[in-house]
């Protein structure tokens, strides 16, 4: 992993337009190809970012972005797609790279292994045909939650989350690519779900050809009274 401070502006050109005004920020360039741009605000989120697979070229600034200060571009190119993610370095204040070496996946806690348990065991709340491959299936950049194959024989790769947001929706992003260069495999089908999946999520998830299932996690578990119930 790269880690640069700089004081930079951002462009992100494709399907939507975006621009960061000039401001120190940290850049990091990871091993996947992906590119986050944050600020010292905002939590885990960046303020933009680009998703691999992608290239980075860095490049001398043309001549009216040099009058304005710029010492170096960096373009980074999707290999999938015409977005772009621009950035304009003015001036370079802390540069280091750091191998992370492989990164053995997020510790499921105890409320997400068992729903990863309940729904390979009930693997047909996904819909007719379905059937398990297997749970835990791992990839050069972390575990798969559940792949299955559904009634027409196709691949499917299940991400588990309690509450599902934007950034489990960019992990199964990455896993989906990641799978779907594999020939034997693809075309691979995405599956987010979730106890709960905020809108933005769904909306994303959509957009990506990603289907979403909320789980019930009581129903699953056989403790769900519906005689108590209003609904």
């Amino acid at each position: 992993m790269r880690l640069v401070i700089a004081r930079c502006s951002v462009d992100y050109i494709g399907r939507l337009r975006a621009h960061l005004p000039l401001a120190t920020r940290l850049l990091m360039v990871k091993a996947d190809g992906s590119v986050l741009v944050h600020s010292d605000g905002g939590s885990y989120k960046p303020l933009n970012w680009m998703s691999p697979p992608a290239t980075l070229r860095i490049v001398e600034p043309a001549a009216d972005d040099a009058e304005l200060g710029v010492t170096e571009t960096w373009n980074v190119q999707h290999a999938k797609s015409d977005d772009r993610l621009v950035i304009s370095i003015h001036e370079l204040l802390h540069e280091s790279s750091h191998d992370l070496g492989v990164d053995p996946g997020l510790i499921k806690d105890g409320v997400e292994a068992d729903l990863q348990r309940l729904l390979a065991e009930q693997i047909s709340l996904l819909g007719e045909g379905y059937s398990l491959i297997r749970r835990e299936y791992m990839t050069a950049i972390g575990p798969v939650d559940i792949l299955a194959r559904d009634g027409q024989g196709r691949t499917v790769a299940i991400e588990l989350k309690r509450r599902g947001d934007i950034d489990g929706v960019e992990q199964l992003t990455r896993y989906l690519e990641l799978l779907n260069r594999n020939p034997l495999m693809a075309p691979v089908k995405g599956v987010f779900a979730a106890q709960q999946i905020k809108p933005q999520a769904r909306v994303l998830a959509q957009d990506r050809g990603i289907d979403c299932l909320t789980l019930d996690y009581d129903a699953m578990r056989g403790v769900d009274d519906a005689d108590s119930r209003l609904f």
